[in-house]
C-alpha cells in the first residue's frame, strides 16, 4: 500500500514518506505525475507500473516549483483533463515547465507548455475524438521502435499552431503538431496510456528509461496478496455483507474475501437484488455462489421498490440516482439484519472516474454519469478493493486468485441495470421489452459464438416508435438500437463490426418474438465521443 498517495507540498512529513516509499520499492527514481482530471489518469499509472516505474501522483493545484525541486523526481508527466488553456486554464505553477527537469504532457499537458513558451493554442474547427494515424517527422529518442505509422488514440478539441520555438516530431490528420519538443519538454496529443494507441507503453517506456534515466525498474509485488493482507487487516472477525451482481467485479471482489476471511470467524453474506436485472443474473449468481461454504447468499427482490421510485422519471441521470435509493436501502436492510461492519462492493476506479470522483487533487473531474456504486454514505464502512483497478487488471486479479474463467469473462452490466438500457420512463411494461430483447440478443451472441469476440453488448428500449406491418395489421412500435463494442479497459471503446448476416438474424427474432418492437437498429458510434452505455 502506498505510504504517499497524493503529493501536495514538499513537507518534511511528505518528503519521509516519499523515501520510505522509494526504500521499499527498491528505487531511487520516479516520476512524478501531474493529475490535471483526464478519465485516463489512472491509465498512466498502470502504464508505468507495468513497466517498473513508480508513480507518484501531483496535485497541480498546490505543487509548486520549489515544492518539485525538494522532491527531485528524474522526470514529471503532466496527463490530460476536460479543461482548455484557452478560455478556462486549470491550475498549475507554469514555473515548473522552466525547471529543466523532462517533462512530458498528454494531451492538455501538452497545450499547457506550449502555451507557455508562447505558442498559440485554441479550438479547432475539426476536432479529433477516436482513433487516427500518426505519422513521425522527425527522429527523437521518445519515439525510439515506434514505426513511422502507427494508431493513436485522441480527444481533444484545442490546437497547438506551429511556432519558431517548436519542433515539430509527428502529425496526425487534423494535428500538424500532434507530437513536439522544446529543449526538455516534450509533447503528445494523443493519450499514450490506452490500448488504442499501439506503441504507447513503448513511448512511456522511452520517456522514463531513455529520458529520464530511470534504470532501476523493478516488477510489482502481486496486486492481489497486497490486497488481501489489507482486507485481512481491516476484517478481522467482523462481518461482511457484499453487494453480489454476478458480474466480474464483484465476483472478484467475492473471491479476495474468501482469501481473506479464511481464518477469520466473521461471515460473509452475498446480496443479490432482484427488479431491474438481466435475464440469466440471477440464475447465473445461484449456480456459482449458491452451494459456497465459504459465502451465504440471499436474494432480495426489490423490482416494486424500483418501480416506485422510477415512477415519472425519464431522464438517464435521475434514473441513475433514485435507483440507487432502493439499492442503498436494501443493502442497508441486511447489513443491519446480518449484523456486518462491513459493505464491500465491486466498484472499479473506471466507477469513480466517470462520476467525477476518485481524485483527491484540485483538478476538476467531469461527471460523465452517476455510478449506483459511489458516493454512498453507508452505516458501516466500505470495503472497495478494486476502486484503483480498471475491467481487465481486475480481471488478472481475478485469475490470479483463482476465480473461474467464465466468470470474468462475463460481459459488463451497468449497476443501475436495465434502468440505463430503457430511454424514458422504467415501468413493468419496458421492463419485461428490455429484458427479452436482451435475451435474444445475448443468446444469438452466444450461439453464433460472438459472444467471446467483444468486449460488451447491449440493447436499448428507445422512445422512438416505428410504424410496423405485422401480418395483415399495421401500428406502431418500438424501436430497439443494439450496440456492443471492442475494449480492453472501457475508457475507450470501438463499434464491433458484427456480421450483417447476424444482425440480420437477431432483427428478426427480436420483431418476430416480441410484440411491442416495430424495427431495430445497430449503433457505431465510439467511445470517445459517446459512452458505452446508452444512459
Amino acid at each position: 500500500m502506498a505510504l504517499l498517495s497524493l503529493f501536495k507540498n514538499a513537507t518534511p512529513e511528505a518528503l519521509s514518506a516519499l523515501a520510505e516509499e522509494l526504500r521499499i520499492r527498491k528505487a531511487t527514481k520516479y516520476i512524478l505525475l501531474f493529475s490535471m482530471g483526464s478519465q485516463f489518469d489512472h491509465l498512466i499509472v498502470q502504464r508505468l507500473a507495468r513497466i517498473g516505474i513508480y508513480a507518484l501522483v501531483a496535485d497541480p493545484a498546490s505543487v509548486k516549483a520549489d515544492d518539485v525541486l525538494k522532491a527531485k523526481p528524474a522526470g514529471i508527466i503532466l496527463s490530460g483533463g476536460p479543461a482548455s488553456v484557452f478560455d478556462e486554464p486549470p491550475p498549475f505553477d507554469v514555473k515548473i515547465f522552466d525547471l529543466g527537469i523532462p517533462l512530458l504532457g498528454v494531451c492538455l499537458g501538452y497545450q499547457q507548455w506550449a502555451k507557455h513558451i508562447g505558442a498559440r493554442v485554441s479550438p479547432h474547427e475539426k476536432r479529433e475524438f477516436g482513433v487516427h494515424t500518426l505519422r513521425l517527422k522527425k527522429k527523437d529518442p521518445l519515439f525510439k521502435n515506434v514505426p513511422a505509422k502507427s494508431p493513436v488514440l485522441q480527444t481533444h478539441g484545442d490546437k497547438i499552431f506551429p511556432f519558431k520555438k517548436l519542433v515539430i516530431l509527428g502529425a496526425t490528420e487534423n494535428s500538424p503538431i500532434a507530437a513536439g519538443r522544446y529543449k526538455h519538454l516534450w509533447g503528445v496529443q494523443f493519450h499514450p496510456e490506452v490500448t488504442d494507441t499501439k506503441y504507447g507503453e513503448q513511448i512511456y517506456s522511452n520517456f522514463c528509461v531513455d529520458i529520464c534515466g530511470i534504470t532501476n525498474a523493478f516488477p510489482a509485488h502481486s496486486v492481489a496478496k497486497l490486497k488481501i493482507a489489507e482486507l485481512k487487516e481491516k476484517i478481522g472477525d467482523k462481518n461482511v455483507v457484499i453487494a453480489l451482481s454476478g458480474g466480474s467485479d464483484s465476483s472478484v471482489v467475492a473471491y479476495l474475501l474468501k482469501h481473506a476471511m479464511k481464518s477469520s470467524r466473521g461471515k460473509l453474506l452475498g446480496v443479490y437484488i432482484r427488479g431491474i436485472d438481466r435475464p440469466d443474473d440471477e440464475a447465473y449468481v445461484k449456480k456459482h455462489f449458491g452451494k459456497q461454504k465459504w459465502l451465504q447468499v440471499k436474494v432480495v427482490d426489490a423490482t416494486i421498490e424500483f418501480l416506485q421510485a422510477l415512477s415519472g422519471k425519464t431522464r438517464m441521470r435521475d434514473k441513475r440516482v433514485a435507483m440507487r435509493s432502493v439499492y442503498q436501502g436494501v443493502l442497508e436492510k441486511e447489513i443491519e439484519s446480518f449484523g456486518a461492519e462491513f459493505i464491500a462492493q465491486g466498484t472499479l476506479y473506471t466507477d469513480l472516474r466517470e462520476s467525477g470522483l476518485g481524485n483527491a487533487t484540485g483538478a476538476r473531474i467531469a461527471e460523465i454519469k452517476v455510478h449506483h456504486n459511489t458516493g454512498i454514505d453507508f452505516s458501516v464502512a466500505e470495503l472497495r478493493p478494486l476502486e484503483d483497478m480498471v475491467k481487465d487488471s481486475a480481471r488478472d486479479i481475478g485469475r490470479d486468485i483463482g476465480v473461474p474463467e467464465d466468470m470474468l469473462v462475463r460481459h459488463p452490466f451497468p449497476g443501475p441495470g436495465l434502468v440505463v438500457r430503457i430511454e424514458g420512463e422504467v415501468t413493468a411494461e419496458t421492463l419485461k421489452v428490455a429484458r427479452a430483447i436482451d435475451g435474444i440478443y445475448i443468446d444469438e451472441l452466444r450461439t453464433s459464438k460472438l459472444y467471446d469476440t467483444v468486449w460488451q453488448a447491449g440493447a436499448v428500449v428507445t422512445r422512438s416508435e416505428h410504424t410496423e406491418s405485422k401480418g395483415d395489421g399495421a401500428g406502431m412500435g418500438c424501436v430497439v438500437a443494439l450496440w456492443a463494442i471492442w475494449s480492453v479497459n472501457g475508457f475507450t471503446a470501438r463499434f464491433a463490426q458484427l456480421p450483417y448476416d447476424f444482425l440480420d438474424k437477431v432483427s428478426r427474432r427480436i420483431t418476430n418474438e416480441v410484440r411491442e418492437v416495430g424495427a431495430v437498429v445497430y449503433r457505431v458510434s465510439a467511445k470517445p465521443p459517446a459512452t458505452i452505455e446508452w444512459g
